[in-house]
């Protein structure tokens, strides 16, 4: 099971940028995108960042990917209420469970985040620098997983 999320870093009166991310269920971080500008639109940063996936996996998606279907995956995005309308029970179960899992994806990107200089506003503009940077956090991230998964198992 895989999920995209979105990750944006953004301080009052400072321009946001964002990375798209693709965490296993063990909250480990699998793809990073490139750097975006926060103005652009998620399902447009997943169209420019091609990522083939293999054949029937699960994909778990926020709504900021509606219209976004890989071929050969199964998808799992919460449903909207329709205007004037209530959602079924069955429908907010379903979405209770997706939030369920969407709450892992969460706690990688909080995992990510955990290095300040990733939330904080860059003042170096040279190029790549921003990408670079949040690649070393989600390395961070998913280094700090594997210790303490090896430090549980000793």
């Amino acid at each position: 099971m895989m999920s995209y999320r979105r990750t944006v870093t953004a301080v009052k009166k400072t321009h946001s940028v964002k990375n798209l991310l693709l965490t296993l269920p063990d909250r480990r971080i699998m793809f990073l995108s490139q750097t975006f500008y926060g103005s652009v639109h998620d399902k447009k940063i997943c169209d420019k960042q091609p990522l083939h996936l293999p054949e029937k996996i699960n994909l778990w998606q926020d709504t900021g990917f509606f219209g976004h279907k890989p071929d050969g995956v199964i998808i799992w995005m919460p449903q909207k209420k329709p205007k004037g309308k209530t959602l079924t029970d069955e429908q907010k179960q379903l979405n209770q469970s997706i939030s369920r899992f969407r709450v892992l994806v969460e706690h990688a990107i909080c995992g990510a985040k955990r290095c300040r200089i990733v939330k904080d506003r860059l003042r170096c503009h040279k190029f790549g620098f921003d990408d670079l940077i949040m690649e070393l956090a989600c390395g961070l991230h998913n280094f700090r997983l594997t210790v303490k998964n090896n430090a549980l198992q000793n």
